[in-house]
Parts: structure tokens; sequence; C-alpha cells
């Protein structure tokens, strides 16, 4: 945050803060912009092996990702945090393509973030060193961490829907994010939905509405949207400074040190004019009230949920306004950093307009955690789950040798009341902890695989033991990334993110651990030790691929695999009846760039098409017994067999005849095939197998008979007599009669097979002539998640539009996608009281009128859960449907339920689609 007395620092630290805002002039940032950017390289290339310096380095680091809906400012505010921190020299613009993060061509050519991207900087510039950290200034009063250079590892997230799987993975291994909220859409959907799974991650927050200089930002609004949607109490810290009340958006009044900061228009905001609150009452009286209700509202909220501020608060003598900026900010931060309280801090600002940038980056030093204050990573050992701190220090893997090794009581109880592993104790010597979150194939370095350490420090050339794959590979070379520049580094120490070069097998979400002594194979219970790994959520839209000839297939199958081990929310498998490889992904655009990584990075030569539907075809009724007697030559030897086919309509509740003449009742692709041969004469033998009879041809036994019987009618019905689809729920009942289908030697297994699919053929095409068939279409079970406001409409689009039936209506369902744990979660958010959003302070906004800033009902925003069951063939592209009924809300998940009839009108129009041209 903005220090509100420069005098009361140290000399050396007010020097330096003095290049960042001057009371009444400029703060010029760029005066170190070089320094900061070598300071960079230098820090970056050094890693000392003191424990103090390390201990220190790893309190002053933050790992941070800014996650938002689309279009919401993120790669925006990122190149300003790059600009004023020095490590960039001008600011990238998203529109013109020349921002740091957004490196890859399709990222510049659509304008969106597509893969979220890993950049390194330090804030205030300057060198993290080794220099104790100032605890007071000259009065006592606590120093700001914002007042000495902190290292910021901060990933730039997308913010579409179809790439939420590269949002989770990157969620998985933060200690913090910012959230950025559009002050005009106020919260949108992907807000949601990211916040949801920072939820559950348990990963502090706090909160920056952007874009408050265009027409129609409403900031009251959005702090209330954010009490009732995402269920949090919102801390304003900071109310936008619109001139004269209802003017242009020109600053901040920061309600944590009681001023206003002011940046002009045009510039590039390292020029940030200040003004105490006295001089805003002389200026902007209406704008100095505003901000005393702000800061009284803001001790009121900390005062609810810390009981140091209100400790302070009585040493003030109960007055709002004399409570110091310093206990402010602690008490924030310890509200922050204790998630019960459900406390967010909300800051405001125009990032494209250059304003209220610095302050965030105060902010993310001031109250986000540092790696040892972010919550324990959870991880599993021996069938055992805890956290990693409680590992190294021996606890859990005590409770891990009291499950597995059965000692006596005695025993175990020594083990129990040792607390630090011995030296033979295998955890002692685990030198690092890390888990890929990442994999990456780069063009010119190769495969990338991002990792963040989380004990312990990754070095280069050591052996890394998968826990996952249980193999090892060694690590030849360890990079810090630039987003797309890298810069090569000895080790990687705990706390920070950086990149693996020359991993083949490693893919995302494996752990990855290295033992003293750089062993291939740790002992155990190390080879069992893995990080939670990250859920990956099931697809919802799919295309097919097809390779442009034959040979070109293998390249494309390897191509394939190389997409895949990138992203794991890509899905490819074989439609075992058309043949096809169906590429599955989260969505159209997801699609997309993965047909542009195949065929312009990977350079395979193939195509996507469209999804060939496997239509089906069943019996009407039965046929009446039709024979047919095979006989003509195979292979130059005389083959003759006869054989008898009924075919009919499979009931469900029809027993299949279980008597002596039975040989065969087996259901095959939803088919059922019954053999019968009266009077063959089976003959057993002692032990009651099957052995022969004779009255079978010489040299065939019963499972020949019987396989080449079943092979034909299992021939016959792969077609259909009248649409040519593979016929379902059918039943065929073969019978061979020894004495007239059985002709001695002529009667071969090729001859039997022959027979069988004639008669099977001859009996469906009778079925066709009387009964008649039908097409039948897959159904799926499809699961959809959406609010109550927009249940109605889905339900109708489905029942009447989609010719689905609906089958339940169920309320308060975790989100398709999360894992148990995120169910549980959900669950326990569930059951916390909502928020009073009528206690919740928001500003008013300019030319706020009753339908803008009304309160959304709690019921409007209340999860509901559709299950139905709808043909495949109306899913496809309900993605896109959906998320315009729904405002972007919806998600589903489906998957093959079963084959139905098709009505006499949906079967017209498909077989005339199929005819015209598919």
């Amino acid at each position: 945050m903005v220090v509100a007395s420069l005098s009361r620092l140290p000399s050396g630290i007010c020097r330096m803060r003095s290049t960042l805002y001057k009371t009444s002039n400029i703060a010029n940032i760029t005066c170190s912009s070089a320094r900061g950017s070598q300071s960079n390289l230098k820090h970056l290339q050094r890693f000392s092996t003191s424990t103090t310096w390390q201990t220190e380095a790893l309190d002053r680091t933050r790992n941070i990702g800014i996650i938002a809906h689309i279009d919401a400012g993120k790669t925006t505010t990122t190149e300003r945090m790059l600009f004023y921190s020095g490590f960039t020299r001008r600011i990238g613009d998203v529109d013109e393509g020349s921002t740091v993060t957004d490196f890859l061509p399709a990222e510049r050519a659509r304008g969106i973030t597509i893969q979220s991207a890993a950049i390194t900087f330090h804030w205030p510039p300057g060198e993290v060193d080794g220099s104790t950290s100032p605890q007071a200034g000259a009065q006592g009063e606590p120093v700001p961490r914002s007042a000495y250079p902190h290292t910021i590892n901060l990933i730039d997230t997308p913010g579409h829907a179809d790439f939420t799987f590269e949002v989770m993975r990157s969620l998985r291994i933060l200690d913090g994010a910012v959230c950025i909220l559009d002050g005009v859409a106020g919260v949108e959907a992907q807000t949601e939905k990211v916040w949801n799974q920072a939820s559950t991650y348990k990963i502090p927050r706090i909160i920056f509405v952007n874009k408050l200089d265009r027409d129609g930002a409403a900031f009251g609004r959005t702090v209330r949207e954010v009490s009732s949607r995402l269920g949090v109490y919102p801390a304003v810290c900071q109310i936008p400074w619109f001139l004269g009340g209802n003017g242009a958006f020109v600053g901040v009044a920061d309600a944590i040190h009681l001023q206003g900061l002011r940046w002009k228009e045009g510039e590039d905001g390292r020029a940030v004019k200040m003004a105490g609150l006295q001089q805003l009452e002389t200026e902007e009286p209406a704008l100095a009230q505003e901000l005393r209700r702000a800061r009284i509202a803001l001790v009121e909220l900390l005062s609810e949920h810390d009981e140091e501020i209100v400790e302070k608060f009585f040493e003030c003598e109960e007055d709002h306004l004399a409570v110091s900026p310093a206990d402010i900010i602690q008490s924030l931060r310890r509200c922050v950093l204790d998630q019960s309280s459900r406390i967010i801090p909300l800051f405001a600002g125009a990032s494209f307009r250059n304003m209220g940038v610095q302050p965030l980056l105060d902010s993310i030093v001031n109250l986000l955690p540092s790696p040892p204050e972010a919550p324990d990573p959870e991880v599993s050992i021996g069938g055992v789950k805890g956290g990693l701190r409680n590992l190294l220090s021996g606890d859990l893997i005590v409770q891990q040798s009291e499950k597995v090794s059965g000692s006596p009581k005695g025993k175990q109880q020594k083990k129990k009341s040792t607390s630090v592993p011995n030296s033979n104790d295998p955890i002692s010597k685990l030198q690092s902890c890390a888990l890929a979150f990442k994999v990456v194939n780069d063009a010119k370095r190769g495969v990338l695989v991002y990792v963040r350490v989380y004990s312990g420090s990754l070095d280069r050339n050591s052996l890394l033991f998968n826990t996952n794959l249980h193999l090892s590979e060694r690590a030849p070379r360890l990079l810090k990334m630039y987003a797309n520049d890298a810069v090569e580094v000895d080790s990687i120490p705990a706390g920070h993110i950086g990149v693996v070069v020359g991993l083949k097998q490693t893919r995302t979400g494996d752990t990855l651990v290295s033992y003293a002594g750089n062993k291939a194979t740790p002992p155990e219970p190390l080879t069992s030790l893995q990080l939670r790994p990250i859920a990956v959520p099931p697809p919802v839209f799919f295309t097919s691929v097809e390779p442009h000839s034959l040979s070109e297939e293998k390249r494309m199958q390897e191509s394939l695999a190389l997409l895949l081990r990138e992203d794991p929310s890509l899905h490819v498998n074989v439609d075992e009846e058309s043949g096809q490889t169906l590429l599955s992904g989260m969505g159209e655009l997801h699609l997309e760039i993965a047909r542009d990584r195949l065929i312009n990075d990977l350079k395979a030569k193939a195509t996507m098409g469209r999804i060939e539907i496997g239509y089906r075809e069943t019996a009407l009724g039965a046929s009446s017994p039709i024979t047919t007697v095979f006989d003509r030559e195979i292979a130059g030897r005389k083959g003759k067999a006869g054989c008898t086919a009924v075919a009919e309509q499979l009931d469900e509740n029809d027993e299949a005849p279980h008597d002596q003449d039975t040989l065969l009742v087996e259901t095959y692709d939803g088919n059922q095939i019954i053999i019968r041969a009266p009077g063959l004469q089976i003959e057993h033998s002692s032990r009651g197998e099957e052995e022969s009879s004779p009255l079978l041809p010489p040299g065939m036994d019963l499972v020949q008979f019987r396989t080449a019987l079943q092979n034909g009618a299992v021939a016959a019905l792969a077609r259909g007599p009248q649409f040519t689809f593979p016929m379902h729920n059918t039943r065929v009942t073969l019978t061979i009669d020894p004495a007239t289908d059985l002709f001695g030697n002529e009667t071969s297994t090729s001859a039997l097979t022959s027979a069988a699919r004639q008669a099977t053929v001859a009996a469906l095409r009778d079925v066709q002539a009387g009964a008649g068939t039908t097409m039948m279409e897959p159904v799926m079970n499809v699961i959809i998640s959406v609010d109550e406001a927009s249940l109605g409409s889905v339900v109708h689009d489905i029942s009447s539009s989609r010719g689905g039936h609906i089958i339940s209506l169920d309320e308060e369902v975790p989100l398709p996608g999360t894992d148990a744990s995120s169910a549980s979660q959900a669950l326990e958010e569930e059951a916390l009281p909502p928020i009073d959003t009528t206690r919740v302070y928001a500003p008013p906004d300019p030319f706020e009128t009753p339908s803008i800033g009304v309160e959304i009902p709690a019921s409007v925003t209340r999860p509901r859960t559709i299950t139905a069951k709808v043909p495949l063939k109306e899913m496809v592209g309900y993605l896109k449907h959906l998320r315009s009924l729904t405002a972007g809300r919806g998600t589903f998940v489906m998957s093959v339920d079963r084959f139905e009839n098709m009505s006499g009108q949906r079967q017209k129009a498909v077989i005339a689609e199929l005819r015209g041209g598919f």
C-alpha cells in the first residue's frame, strides 16, 4: 500500500520509496528499470547456499496468479506490473500483439490468453539481497512489507471457459491469486468458476476491479455482486475517484491511508499525485465524505473477524480514522490468510489507463502469503494423507509406519514420541520434492516441464524419481522462465517455480523427488510419496481427426501423443464402429487451438472433420424359420453345410432357453445369439467336461463348431437389411439338425460360418418384409449444472427442442469435473451461513438507477443440476448453445447411456441429412 508518511521510514527506505511515490509530483520508476532488469537475471543465476539468506529470500517471495473472466484485463494488468517493476521498458498492447506473456502466434492473432505464462520480477524494483528486513520505522511503527524488494513469480492464466484446465493446473501450485473483475460487467461466469476452483485449493485472494474508466462502470454494483455471487465479505480498501463526483475517472481514494491517488490522463502512470484527507475535503468534499464512510466500514468489518484490530480500535478511543494504516494492513493480512473469515480485500483501478497498478503491487506484497505461510501442501504416502510439513517433521511418516509395519505397541509408542526423523530415516535424506504442473513442447528447447518445488532444492544433473510412473530421469538443465525467454540456473529452491529440460516421460501432475546419493530408486516409503494430483475435467466437445493418407497416420498419432502430454484435458479415442479418430476437449475454441498446434507446430498432415453418429438398426418383429444350405467350393475344397435361423426383437424380459439342446447363449454388441443342435449327442468325460460328439464332422470339436456358427451370425448382424447400420437389440436363434445340415467331410468350419451368415441375412430380410426394422440412435446420459435463473430455459430446450427426457432436478451439487475433495469442499462452503448483503458497504455509483445496483437474490445464484437423457446428435455443438442460454455459466458432462428407437419424423430427417452429402 501507499505509505502515509514517508518521514517515518528509515532514511534508506525513504530514498527508495521516493522513487515510487512523490507527495506532489512524479513517482519515477524507470530510473531503476535497467538496474531492476539486470538484477533479475543476476538473482536468478545465483542462489546462495546460506540458510539465513534463503529463508529471508523465501519470506520475500510471492507465487501468485491472475485469474478472471475473459477480457477482464489480466494480460493488460500484467504488462503494467512488468513496466513499473522495471522488467520492461515499454508497455505492451494486447491489440497490437506486443505483450510479454501472450507470445504464441494464436494468442496474438486472437487477442486472448491461451497458454498460462510464468514470469518473475521484483517489487519494489531492486535486488532481493540478504539484508535484514526493517521491522520498525523511526517512531516504532511497523514498516510495511512493500517498503523493501520482494520476488514475485506471476502466472497469467487464460480467461476463456475452454481453457479451464490451464487455469486449474496453474492454481494448483499458487500461494495467492489476484482476481480481476470488469467494472462494467461485474462478476461474470468464468469468474465464478475460477473462484470456486481457487476455493478448492484454499488459495488466499484479493480482488482488483478494473476498467472503471469505461462508460457504464459501476464499482458499487460490482462490490455487491462480489458478496452475493462469490459468497465473501468484500473489504473495500479503495473507492474510485470520479472528478466532481460524476466526471471522468482520475484515480482512487485509499481507505487504508486516508488519501487520494490521482493519475494524469494520457501518461504512462508513473506520475502519481497524492492528496491527504484535508486536501480532499477542500477539493473533493463528496469524495472525502465517502472516504470516511469507507474507512469506518473497513474497520468495522475487520473488527468482526479480528480481535487484535478491536484492541487497536479501543486504544484509539474508538475513533475509526485514528487506527494506523499499518495496523489495518496487518489485520487484513491475518484475515486473508485465515480463509474462515471470508474477508477479501478489494481494490480499484483502470489498467489500460495506467491507474491503480502500483498500489495493487503493494497489496500483493503486503497481503498475500509467502510460501511458508501458504496452506500446507497435501501429500499421500503409503496410503496415508497429510501435509508435507508434517511429513518432513516426522509426524506423517510415524503414522504411516504404524499402519504398515505392524510393530508391537511399545515400539509404536516410542516412534510416536519422536517428532523429528533421525539420520537413518529415509525422509531425512529427501533432497527435494516437486510437482510437474505443465508440459510444453518447445520448438527450440524441446520438452519443457514446469515444476513447483515444495521442499529442498532441485539441482541441475540430479536424478529425479517419478513416483507416479516409478522411473527415474536426470535433469540436465534447469531454467527460470520469463514468458517465452529463459535464463539457465543451477538450482531451483523451495517455494519457487522453474523449468526442467530433458525429461522424456514426466506428465502433468507427476510428483518428482530426489534423494541423497543420487540413487535411481529411493527407499520405501518415498516411492509412494505423491503430492495432491491435478484433477482433469471430462471433455464436452469432440471432432474427428483424419490423416491425409495412410502413410501419414503414424505421424498423426505421434503428434497427438505429444499434444495429449501437453494438455491432458484433450482426449483421443478411436470409434470402433466408424473407425474415426475422435479428439475431445473443453470446447470449440479449445479444439481449434489444438488443430492449429497439430498442423502448424507439430507439422502433422491431417484435417478435422465432422462427427459420424453411430446409428443402429433393430427388428420390430420376428421372422419365420429360414433354412439355407451353403454348397460351394472354398479355396479349391468343396464346402457344404445347412442352417436354420430365426431373427426377432430382443425383449429383456424374455429368458433364453437353457435346455440340453442349447449349445450357446451369448450377448454380443447388444444382440443375443443362441445356437441349438437337437440330437447332437454330446459326450462328456468323467470330469464333466464336454469332449466331442460322434455326429460332428471329422476333426471338428464342439468349440470350433460353436465358434464357426457364432462368427457367421455376428457377420450378418453387422449390416442391417434396410438402412445398412449394425443391428442392435436383436435375437438370432441358429438351429443345426445333424441329420440334414451336416455333410461329413464336406462340412468345414468355413462352410458352417457361411451357412449361418446366409441364414441370418435371410431371416433379417424376412423381418423387414414383415414387421419391418427401424433405426436406433445413441442416447446420452447428460448432467447439466446451471444456476436457478437459467433452469427454466435449459429444461425447456432439452425437453422440446432436443427431444430429451428430464430424469431429475437436484439442488446444490458440485460442478462436473471436480474430484471428491473439491466436492466435499463445495459442501462445506454450502454449509456456511449466507452473506448478509444489506450489511456490505458499497459506495454509490454515478448515474445509478434502480435497475442498476439492485441486490441479487440468493435464490437466483443457487446451483441446480439437471439430469436428462438426450440423443447424441442433439448434443453435437451443444456447449455453445448452453453458454448462450446461461450467460456462460452452464456446464455439462455426458456419457453413453443406451440406444433408443427413433421416431418416424426423426428417422426421415436423419436419412435426408445422410443422403445430402454427409
